[in-house]
């Protein structure tokens, strides 16, 4: 019993193995090209075959459609792009996992990796404690691959020897010859083992270790297979769990393309496994129903085929597969729920980088629901008293709201700013505090204006036509400066131009100093009284703070783009 626990044991290392250096390598390329990778995704997703052409590229590149398609639905999320070109890109990463097992298909057991392997960790080793980051991040990525192969290496030894056990032999074959219901049972098998491990190129590896040493035939292994198409979409469905409404449709979207390939395979099974294995003879592979030797490579051909068959069906019905799941799943988002987080609740992603560009769009967001809020408290100015409080209510209540978002931005700066960062992330991280800062401040200055004008109706007070007419003016500039401080956030930081902020921050101050002037005449001459007065130079003098935050947010900006 202790040495079936043990043998165990070594064989969940051997994965543990695997799957961290298949974890690093993704990673390390992540921080190699990470910004490389999210410019790609918004300049290769114009058409549905770009799209699929940059999801097989990624995934190609990362060797896992799972960390593609959570980089998708994060990209969805953040708003970067949207629902249909993420489904070329998923359809895309779901060709590129191919690769993986082709990779270890052809090379992990043909050649002895783990001999190639050592050598190269041992050459890559002193990279990694490189002081500049990028060669530091070469090094991950070569001791990741290296890793990979060792992983693969010990699930090969690890397996249990059926001669020693020749009882998993018998369980195996009392369920491999029950027809179609083998068929499904392995495939659920497939979609399990994939939930379980979290990766179907891991799982993909251990199908092809259990052909290689003959315990499953080649048609139960493809069944598997295909369970794993279905298990590696629960990743991308889970990390949209908490995401917004666009990225859960984007993952359900992996999901439905995955489960309709599985159904029409299925359906055409043994005519689908024959095809297969025809061409396999025809390329020189052997014949996967009776060589053994040739069935990990024949695995590999027939899981390509599934892919890339299920892309040539699918691939123009994209915008059909969108309108299905926005249908399926109705958005919940709701105007009155304006301050809350759209981007970063996904969490961290897996480079500084990334998680910043996810921040960026998540300060956008919250400055646009600031302005909306903004403009909310102008409408107050002619509301019936009648009605003044409910709408009082809910600016009080958004206002609420922004103090907790900026709180939850800033706690999310800040464990960004808990990794290593580089001297360019640090200072946007410093820059992005202040941003947040000033936008909660305008948040805070447009809820003093609602107070005033609240006092204003409890005062039964009633302003001039030309105070009125003076407010709206003021407002309406503010309203301007709020309007292009959004769209220097929405925009990279580096193009900001600062001129036309700085212009109506100018015109903000000499008018209110326009104001000052004529409301102490004013007063003087008795034009309206004291009380009217304090009310009018409140309102006023609020608007122009909000107009120095948003020119203090541009500031911020600009320090970002100069120091780059």
């Amino acid at each position: 019993m202790n040495y079936t626990i043990l043998d165990f044991l070594q064989l969940i290392g051997s994965l543990g193995v695997f799957l961290f250096g298949m974890k690093m390598m993704s990673e390390a390329l992540q921080k190699v090209a990470g910004n490389k990778m999210r410019t790609i995704l918004a300049a290769m997703t114009s058409n549905r075959v770009k799209g699929v052409i940059t999801g097989l590229l990624i995934t190609t590149i990362i060797q896992s459609s799972s960390a593609t398609t959570v980089m998708v639905v994060s990209f969805v999320n953040a708003g970067l792009l949207d629902l249909v070109g993420s489904i070329g890109v998923i359809m895309g990463a779901n060709v590129g996992t191919t690769f993986t097992a082709w990779l270890i298909s052809i090379l992990g057991f043909k050649i002895s990796m783990v001999s190639l392997s050592l050598p190269l960790i041992g050459l890559s080793l002193p990279l990694l404690f490189s002081a500049k980051r990028i060669r530091k991040s070469w090094g991950e990525l070569i001791i990741g691959f290296g890793l990979l192969f060792i992983g693969l290496n010990f699930l090969q030894e690890n397996m249990p020897n059926i001669h020693e056990n020749p009882e998993i032999l018998n369980f195996l074959h009392n369920y491999t010859d029950l027809g179609y219901g083998s068929y499904i049972l392995f495939m659920i098998i497939g979609t399990v083992l994939t939930i379980l491990i979290q990766s179907s190129s891991a799982t993909m590896a251990l199908t092809l270790v259990m052909c290689a040493n003959g315990w499953i035939g080649y048609d139960i292994a493809a069944s598997m297979v295909l369970g794993e198409n279905v298990g590696t979409t629960i990743t991308a469905n889970l990390a949209a769990m908490v995401a917004n409404t666009t990225a859960k449709r984007a993952a359900f979207a992996h999901f439905l393309f995955n489960l309709f390939g599985v159904m029409w395979v299925l359906a055409i099974f043994p005519l689908f496994l024959g095809w297969v294995a025809r061409l396999s003879i025809y390329l020189g592979i052997g014949d996967p129903f009776n060589n053994v030797g040739s069935v990990p490579v024949a695995l590999s051909l027939f899981h390509t085929c599934f892919n890339v068959a299920n892309v040539l069906i699918l691939i123009w019905f994209i915008k059909v597969i969108a309108k299905l799941v926005t249908r399926i799943i109705k958005s919940k988002e709701s105007a009155d729920d304006a301050f809350t987080l759209k981007h970063i609740k996904i969490g961290l992603l897996s480079t500084p980088d990334a998680s910043l560009f996810q921040a960026k769009q998540e300060i956008s967001h919250y400055a646009k629901n600031t302005l909306d809020m903004y403009r909310q408290v102008v409408e107050c100015l002619h509301t019936p008293t009648k009605d003044f409080e409910k709408k009082f209510n809910k600016i009080d209540k958004l206002e609420d709201e922004s103090d907790v978002v900026e709180v939850e931005i800033a706690d999310y700066l800040t464990k960004v700013s808990e990794s290593k960062l580089s001297t360019e992330n640090s200072q946007r991280v410093r820059a992005m505090f202040k941003i947040v800062s000033e936008i909660e401040s305008i948040a805070d200055s447009s809820l003093n204006v609602a107070k005033a004008i609240g006092r204003r109706n409890e005062q039964n007070v009633e302003f001039p036509e030309f105070i009125d007419e003076k407010l709206h003016h003021m407002m309406a500039i503010v309203d301007e400066s709020l309007v292009v401080m959004c769209t220097n956030l929405s925009i990279e930081y580096k193009e900001v131009k600062a001129k036309k902020a700085y212009e109506v921050e100018q015109t903000i101050n000499d008018y209110r100093t326009i104001l000052q002037q004529e409301h102490l005449t004013a007063i003087e001459e008795k034009k309206y009284d004291y009380a009217t007065g304090i009310i009018y130079s409140d309102i006023f003098f609020e608007c122009e703070k909000i107009g120095d935050y948003a020119i203090n947010v541009t500031e911020a900006i600009k320090e970002i783009g100069t120091d780059n």
